[in-house]
C-alpha cells in the first residue's frame, strides 16, 4: 500500500493542567496508507485518543499539519470541516454511544440522513448492515434491549454505514469481554476490509494491536514502532 491517504506532520499538541502545560503530542510524524488499519498502543494519557481527535478535525494541534485526501485540514473552516468529518469518517467508541430512544436500523441510518441518502438508499444499505453484523431479528430492539456486544456491532454498522474513508476507533473493545471482544475485532476488521475503509485503532490489548497491518507505540509524545515485550 503505498496511497497516503492521512499524512501527518511535525504535530504537536499540549494541555494546561494547573499551572503547567503537559505535552502529550511532541512534533509527530506519521502517515497512513489508503486501506491500512493501524493500532496504536500506549498508556493512559499518552495521546492516543487525542491523536485521534485531531485526525477526525473534532480538536486543533498547536503546530504541524494534517493532510486527508488531498484536503488540509487547518485550511478548512468549522462548516466545511463539519461536512468533511460527517461525509468522510466513521467513529466507533469504548461506550457504545447509541442514541437510546432510537432502534438498531435507525441508528445505523442516521448518518445515511445525514448525508441526505435516499430513503430506498438507506433502506438498503441498513439491511445489509445488519445482515452482515447478523442482528437483523433485533433490528427493532432498542438500545437497552442489546447485550453490550450487540450494541458495539449496531455502533459498527453505523460507523460504516456511509461508507467513509477513515473509520476512528477508540478501544471498541474496552467494554466487552475477551471472547465477546474478539469476535467485535473480527467483525469490524471484516467490514473496514470488505468496504476499503482505512482503520485507524487505539487499544491497550496486545491481541487487539496484533490483527492490524502495523501496530505504533505513544509514549512522551512520540510514535516508535511497537516492542514485542511491552505490557500496560
Amino acid at each position: 500500500m503505498t496511497d497516503k491517504l492521512i499524512q501527518i506532520k511535525g504535530l504537536e499538541r499540549s494541555f494546561q493542567e494547573g499551572e503547567k502545560q503537559r505535552r502529550v503530542l511532541a512534533g509527530i510524524e506519521l502517515d497512513i496508507a489508503r486501506g491500512e488499519t493501524l493500532a496504536l498502543l500506549g498508556r493512559s494519557g499518552s495521546g492516543k485518543s487525542t491523536l485521534l481527535n485531531l485526525i477526525s478535525g473534532i480538536d486543533h494541534p498547536d503546530a504541524g499539519s494534517i493532510h486527508i485526501h488531498g484536503h488540509n485540514l487547518a485550511n478548512l473552516p468549522e462548516p466545511d470541516l463539519t461536512l468533511f468529518r460527517r461525509q468522510h469518517i466513521g467513529f466507533i467508541y469504548q461506550v457504545f454511544h447509541l442514541i437510546p430512544t432510537l432502534t438498531a436500523s435507525e441508528n445505523i441510518s442516521l448518518p445515511l440522513q445525514l448525508n441526505h441518502w435516499s430513503a430506498a438508499q438507506s433502506e438498503t444499505r441498513v439491511k445489509t448492515l445488519l445482515a452482515q453484523i447478523e442482528l437483523t431479528e433485533q433490528a427493532n430492539q432498542f438500545p437497552d434491549q442489546l447485550s453490550g456486544g450487540e450494541q458495539q456491532r449496531v455502533a459498527i454498522a453505523r460507523a460504516l454505514a456511509h461508507k467513509p474513508l477513515i473509520v476512528l476507533a477508540d478501544e471498541p473493545t474496552g467494554n466487552l469481554d475477551a471472547v465477546t471482544g474478539a469476535r467485535v475485532m473480527q467483525l469490524l476488521q471484516q467490514l473496514v476490509s470488505q468496504e476499503g475503509s482505512t482503520l485507524v485503532l487505539v487499544t491497550h490489548s496486545r491481541s487487539v494491536a496484533n490483527s492490524a497491518d502495523r501496530t505504533l507505540t505513544l509514549a512522551q509524545g512520540q510514535l516508535t514502532e511497537c516492542e514485542d515485550d511491552l505490557t500496560w
